[in-house]
């Protein structure tokens, strides 16, 4: 076999050092190769909410309208009553003697003493009234009106006089309120357990209506 001369023997190891050098300094300079990225599986966190459930409101509860009490019906008009007579007042309101000339005062026959209907314990009360005619001109004509009356009640309870203090109009019922009255019948007033003679007022009303 052939030998190499030694210049080409120096040639050939040099360039085998510069290639070694060269590998080297490529080596150095390349980047290393990094972890690889490994997929991992995305999780997603998901907030669980409660979710409350709304009040509900009360129901309402309905109330019922108040039952409306029966009307109770006016008391039967007496028998015998003219239908063309109304608005008798039957109550006896508070006698006030101002309005009456009584001559000797309040006293009776024998001496009696006559009280008036505030002064007793329990007034008179018309339990008996008999009819009354209107009078036929004043219903003709269309003319209404009133009297109030002063009634002297005995202790039985029947009429014993009858005075008129006022009339409207004047002379036109004066006479059938006087006659009426005095056929009426009361249930008499009392002071202290016993019945007394007393003075009262009661107005009779003549009304077309």
């Amino acid at each position: 076999m052939p030998t190499l001369p030694p210049r080409w023997t120096g040639v050939i190891l040099s360039l085998l050092g510069m290639f070694g050098v060269l590998s080297v300094v490529l080596l150095m300079n390349s980047p290393l190769p990094g972890p690889e990225d490994v997929e991992g599986e995305a999780f997603s966190s998901i907030d669980v909410v409660k979710k409350e459930k709304p009040k509900s409101e009360p129901t309402p509860t309905r109330r019922e309208p108040p039952k409306r009490r029966p009307q109770r019906s006016a008391p039967a008009p007496i028998a015998g009553l003219d239908s063309g007579l109304a608005g008798l007042n039957f109550g006896l309101p508070q006698f006030d003697a101002s309005e009456l000339d009584l001559g000797q005062g309040l006293l009776g026959e024998g001496g009696d003493v006559v009280m008036t209907d505030d002064s007793v314990d329990v007034p008179p009360r018309p339990i008996m009234q008999t009819p009354m005619a209107y009078p036929p001109r004043a219903r003709a004509q269309g003319v209404t009106g009133y009297v109030l009356l002063s009634v002297l009640i005995g202790p039985t309870g029947n009429v014993e006089k009858v005075k008129v203090i006022e009339a409207q109009p004047a002379g036109v019922f004066d006479d059938v309120a006087t006659a009426g009255v005095q056929t009426w019948k009361f249930e008499p007033a009392s002071y202290r357990g016993e019945n007394v003679r007393v003075w009262a007022t009661q107005r009779v009303r003549f009304d077309l209506s």
